[in-house]
């Protein structure tokens, strides 16, 4: 049985369903006063009615970042494949909105994208670079929400454990395609682009 179906079943659902309307209400004030409030400089989030600010990372953090980008920018452009978003690019969400590490958007989608923008949809490929800090929100809401908007791929990078997992999206859910800590991956959803694990990892 589902929250959903629970909830349908509860003598006092009228009541249930207007504290959960001032709930949504009041988040929705609050997220909007983030948007005004947001400074481009410091990277920060909205997720489920709070805003988390990020604390400067670890030189292994943005080293596997870098690494990563390296390759992946200029395969992307060479290519034309689309747009890549790094750190402090907003992903904006039905209810909570995202900086994802790095992320990309196939050429359709970012063909629409002003050059004013502040705020982008769901993409079509996310890296998250796990830390202490961020770790449970990467494998929880985060998987969820990106899943439920149609992220087709998820990459997951350990710099602790010099491993990354890949997932894949089967029906709103993402299932786990593989977890390397050797040899290369390939991205099913960016074509042509793979990294060796290593590599990600040589000067983290």
């Amino acid at each position: 049985m589902t929250p959903i179906d629970d909830l349908l079943k509860a003598p006092n659902l009228r009541e249930l369903l207007d504290e959960l309307e001032n709930t949504w209400q009041e988040e929705q004030r609050r997220r909007h006063q983030f948007w005004a409030d947001v400074d481009e400089a410091k990277k920060a989030e909205f997720i489920l009615g709070e805003i988390i600010y990020h604390s400067p990372v670890y030189g292994r953090h943005w080293m596997a970042s870098t690494t990563i980008l390296g390759y992946f920018i200029p395969h992307v452009r060479e290519n034309r494949l689309g747009k890549v978003g790094v750190e402090k690019v907003m992903v904006r969400l039905t209810r909570n909105d995202y900086q994802p590490d790095i992320c990309f958007w196939n050429k359709e989608k970012a063909d629409r994208f002003e050059q004013k923008q502040s705020a982008f949809p769901p993409p079509d490929f996310v890296v998250e670079i796990l830390s202490d800090s961020t770790r449970e929100r990467d494998y929880g809401i985060k998987m969820t929400d990106y899943a439920l908007h149609g992220v087709k791929e998820y990459w997951i990078v350990d710099v602790e454990h010099e491993t990354v997992e890949q997932y894949l999206l089967h029906e709103n859910v993402f299932e786990l395609a593989q977890k390397l800590k050797d040899g290369f991956l390939e991205s099913e959803v960016v074509s042509g682009f793979r990294m060796s694990i290593k590599e990600i990892f040589s000067e983290s």
